[in-house]
């Protein structure tokens, strides 16, 4: 068998013909993946909207509202047990994390009480910043049954009323950010209806 001279347009017929080869394996794979991610996102996000509001019979996720702030969107997911609301969990974010950005859930009840607040997503650091979940220290605990009217949603070194996570005053800065976000959100869509 005879070798192939070296050619600057076989070269590039190679290299398209693998590029092509990887691109549509890719693809493959992303279109067999994406429904299951989404459904994991989605019963992540039920789970999220059970910890924090009271029992309903509703699908609160089918009941969505949306606001754009501060370069995001949140969600609204109302709560109903018949008629009457039991609560609204607002998915939330704050950039201030110390790795970045993070999610939460907030549940309110209709008068702007807090509920409960569990994390949805982050990429703070394990050991420190990661004691924001509720599994790992009872660092939110101080913020259910409070009224962000006149509890002040910053931490103690920032005059507030929250006690930080110790070494991880960034994480607990930038908490009670998001916090404050859906708050003020909540508040603000309340107002308007």
């Amino acid at each position: 068998m005879a070798k192939k001279e070296s050619t600057f347009l076989n070269m590039v017929l190679t290299l398209f013909l693998v590029t092509l080869v990887a691109a549509g394996l890719l693809g493959s794979v992303y279109s067999l993946t994406k429904e299951p991610i989404r459904l994991a996102e989605l019963k992540r996000k039920n789970e999220a909207i059970r910890m924090v509001v009271p029992a309903f019979d509703n699908e609160p996720t089918q009941e969505v509202a949306k606001k754009y702030v501060d370069g995001d969107t949140l969600y609204f997911y109302t709560a109903r047990k018949g008629d009457e609301v039991t609560g609204v969990a607002v998915e939330t974010f704050t950039n201030e994390g110390f790795s970045g950005k993070f999610k939460l859930m907030v549940g309110f009840r209709p008068d702007g009480t807090i509920l409960d607040i569990a994390v949805i997503s982050h990429a703070e650091t394990p050991g420190l910043g990661d004691k924001m979940e509720q599994d790992k220290s009872d660092f939110s605990a101080q913020f259910r049954g409070q009224d962000p009217a006149i509890f002040k949603l910053s931490v103690k070194k920032d005059r507030g009323d929250v006690d930080a996570i110790t070494a991880s005053t960034i994480t607990s800065r930038a908490y009670c950010d998001a916090v404050q976000r859906a708050y003020d959100a909540f508040m603000n869509l309340s107002a308007s209806d």
